[in-house]
């Protein structure tokens, strides 16, 4: 297992925001902004505290994306939103976290935000890249307050072992 503490990758709060946390960080105007949401179908069960959207689902708020062929999306016993699971061939979360900072991205063929925890968890031919900085592997964790990436070469429920790759670029020295 390898693990990196990563300062520029404290914004990739994408979901939280997307999806309503008051506590996440991210460009101003993205919190406020409308969510907008596009599906092929979407189940709701009030009473379960589940919303699934299906077919190439694709959620939107300011700068902020998540997409998937399906998205889950479950809240706890006082209707806060407890955690969201994109999954498909290539889920995929973006965010800008400000206006001179790149862009962060993350894939994998299931996405989990574990909102109590402020847990991204990217599972199965994972990546995380933002600038020229990416990890690679099986399984990425990365956790949002603690700044820190956790990568292995394989998950539970996972065929094919998928080595773990990180490249970092290196820091710009002042005036170069």
């Amino acid at each position: 297992m390898t693990r990196t503490s990563l300062a520029p990758l404290s914004t990739l709060v994408v979901i939280g925001l997307l999806l309503g946390s008051a506590q996440a960080l991210a460009l101003e105007g993205d919190a406020s902004a409308p969510i907008e949401v596009e599906a092929n179908q979407l189940d709701l069960d009030d009473r379960e505290g589940t919303a699934v959207y299906t077919g190439n689902v694709d959620i939107r708020q300011g700068s902020m994306q998540l997409t998937g062929d399906r998205v889950e999306i479950r809240r706890n016993d006082q209707g806060q939103l407890s955690q969201a699971t994109a999954t498909g061939e290539r889920a995929y979360i973006e965010q800008l976290p400000a206006p001179d900072e790149p862009m962060v991205r993350g894939w994998g063929r299931t996405v989990i935000y574990h909102v109590a925890e402020r847990r991204i968890e990217l599972i199965d031919r994972a990546e995380l890249h933002q600038g020229g900085d990416t990890f690679d592997g099986g399984y990425l964790e990365y956790f949002l307050d603690r700044r820190v990436v956790q990568a292995r070469s394989d998950a539970e429920g996972v065929q094919e072992r998928q080595r773990v790759r990180m490249t970092l670029e290196p820091a710009k020295q002042g005036g170069q």
